[in-house]
């Protein structure tokens, strides 16, 4: 099925060479180009640091594709709109001469002066090529500019504060798409279409009927050639700070007045505002931290056993933590989120959990019933499960736990695009309801740079604290027992659901 055709666009990506490029950007381009949203009037400029040559390029490109998509009929024509540049991020000659290119393909392609700069590169050349692109004449066009950046912005609220006042001398506000490709994964964009679009949701969820709100990313990966980028982020900065937090922002939400960007990512903010601040002694109170050893059989090295990591690392590689919403709808209700490395199952998911009702006619020694509860899977399966509780197929009137089940990727035709795809389409279209906007990431900083100062600020003497191959650290199993919840099960490594 043909998707809704892109206007003209010449796609700049800094970064060309490197691996976000080739594992994420040229497969999600392809495919759009395959579904018809990409036609003739496209071109993708990629610029680099090394001593390229174009063949170099599309064969780089070429080995990209064939590994990534199954359909190959198309792969010559796409790479015939792919042109690659060396390019020095400092010297102004360099972006003079990028200009020029661009001029080219703008007349080649007819694309209208329209352009993104895709920054898929380190963080600490976002400044100097932003100055660079309005300073030599890049963002001198008829069309639009738009800027797409990668995580990490900033390292803590002040120099997040820094690279958004540099970044905006040269691009404006809603020129500015800074992407989290968790906002692009299809059950995350769910949420608001499972609450706001089901009379069976919507009136229940408030503190009335919700007990709490679970929300764990976990991976079985460690931090592999990671190590140097980690020990100056570790978990809390590069998952809790943006995906986290973005999926608690979608679940507690009010609902918006329409869905246009700026009302959604209004509800978004008050709700990043409405988060309780922990800091001091008291972020013991509402977060924990662990990092992983070796495991039980020591097949899979701990973190401090990494290349260009210290040996010994005060970084976590978990976190677990309550964040309390004070505002009228969520008065009381914790929302759990946990994410960690080197842990027994690959998972993204949301489960919901609604009270106990008020007499439970049905209880009695050798049998209680179960919570309702609505599970969310975002990864690696997406679907949506609800718990419910019925009659045991015997005589009596004991119940039983049933599952309802909707999974997207068991149902034939159903296409669940890359995030990735998603997030550069919407890019290419003008609509940034799906990228952070700065409000966002001011606000979820200022939460996260009180919990990251204590932790700095005090070394936890237990490190590493769980084995690779589990679940995390016990005291994230006490941060929810101290409440009378615990952690529902996430995959079949863990306990079964």
């Amino acid at each position: 099925m043909k998707q809704t055709s892109t206007p003209p666009t010449l796609i700049m990506i800094f970064g060309a060479t490197g691996d976000l490029a080739k594992r994420k950007l040229y497969p999600s381009l392809y495919q759009l180009y395959l579904k018809g949203s990409l036609e003739k009037q496209f071109a993708v400029l990629g610029i680099g640091r090394r001593e390229w040559s174009n063949e170099q390029f599309t064969t780089h490109i070429r080995d990209s594709l064939m590994t990534a998509s199954d359909n190959h009929d198309h792969i010559d024509s796409f790479i015939e709109h792919c042109v690659y540049e060396s390019h020095d991020v400092e010297d102004s000659s360099s972006y003079i001469k990028l200009k020029h290119v661009a001029d080219e393909l703008d007349e080649k392609f007819d694309l209208k002066g329209n352009r993104i700069f895709y920054l898929a590169m380190a963080p600490e050349f976002f400044g100097t090529i932003t100055d660079h692109l309005k300073s030599d004449g890049l963002t001198d066009n008829q069309g639009f500019c738009r800027l797409v950046i990668e995580k990490p912005f900033g390292h803590s609220l002040p120099s997040a504060n820094a690279l958004n006042d540099q970044i905006r001398q040269s691009f404006p506000e809603e020129s500015i798409y800074r992407i989290d490709h968790y906002l692009g994964k299809e059950m995350v964009q769910n949420i608001e279409v499972i609450r706001f679009a089901n009379a069976l949701f919507e009136p229940l969820w408030n503190s009335r009927f919700i007990s709490n709100i679970q929300i764990t990313s976990s991976e079985v990966l460690g931090v592999e050639e990671r190590g140097r980028y980690y020990e100056k982020s570790g978990a809390l900065r590069d998952m809790v700070q943006n995906h986290m937090l973005q999926m608690v922002a979608l679940l507690a939400m009010e609902p918006p007045i329409s869905l246009s960007t700026d009302e959604i990512r209004s509800e978004k903010v008050r709700v990043l505002r409405a988060m309780r601040p922990v800091e001091g002694k008291e972020v013991d109170n509402y977060f924990i931290r662990g990092q992983y050893g070796s495991d039980y059989k020591r097949e899979q090295k701990g973190y401090r056993e990494n290349d260009n990591v210290d040996s010994e690392s005060n970084t976590e590689t978990f976190v677990a933590g309550k964040v309390m919403i004070d505002n009228f709808r969520w008065a009381g209700v914790p929302f759990y989120i946990r994410t960690g490395k080197s842990m027994a199952v690959k998972s993204t998911k949301i489960v919901v959990q609604f009270k106990d009702i008020p007499m439970n006619l049905y209880y009695n020694k050798e049998h209680s019933m179960d919570p309702n509860l609505l599970v969310i899977h975002i990864q690696p399966d997406e679907g949506i499960t609800l718990h419910l509780n019925a009659k045991k197929t015997a005589q009596g009137i004991d119940t039983d736990s049933v599952k309802l089940s909707y999974s997207a990727s068991s149902i034939d035709g159903i296409n669940t695009p890359e995030a990735y795809e998603k997030l550069l389409l919407d890019c290419i279209l003008g609509d940034a309801t799906n990228f952070t906007h700065w409000d966002e990431v001011k606000h979820s900083w200022s939460f996260v740079d009180k919990i990251s100062d204590h932790w700095e600020k005090t070394k936890d003497t237990s490190f590493p604290n769980y084995f690779a191959g589990s679940m995390g650290p016990h005291k994230s199993d006490l941060l929810l027992e101290q409440d009378g919840f615990e952690w529902w099960p996430i995959g079949e490594l863990e306990v079964d659901e």
